[in-house]
């Protein structure tokens, strides 16, 4: 439909590094606050994300053989 992909982020990147992004956002912005279209209303997400129990890098105690041997020799 529009061609391999790196065809697109090659253009795409071409027309970020230059500004033509920028310039094209800044212009519909002013066109549609001109003609009072433009709400300028914040919003705010205070979503929570969770990372799951393996994702961290804090030690787990398992019980698994690495565990009990530790607390073999602990109590020897």
């Amino acid at each position: 439909m529009f061609g391999p992909w790196q065809t697109i982020w090659t253009w795409h990147r071409r027309l970020a590094s230059d500004g033509t992004w920028d310039r094209i956002l800044e212009r519909l912005l002013t066109i549609a606050d001109a003609a009072g279209i433009l709400d300028w209303v914040v919003s705010v997400d205070s979503t929570i994300v969770r990372a799951h129990q393996h994702a961290t890098n804090i030690a787990r105690h398992t019980g698994g053989p690495i565990e009990l041997h530790e607390f073999a020799n602990r109590t020897a």
